[in-house]
């Protein structure tokens, strides 16, 4: 249970991180744009 909890998290930290980096760029473009 532990260790499926841990990779779960780390799984989910690494798709939040993917996500805002994303998100940033996709800011960034629309700033530029603009």
């Amino acid at each position: 249970g532990y260790l499926a909890a841990r990779k779960a998290f780390s799984l989910a930290k690494s798709i939040s991180t993917r996500h805002s980096k994303s998100f940033f760029v996709q800011q960034k473009n629309n700033k530029a744009l603009k």
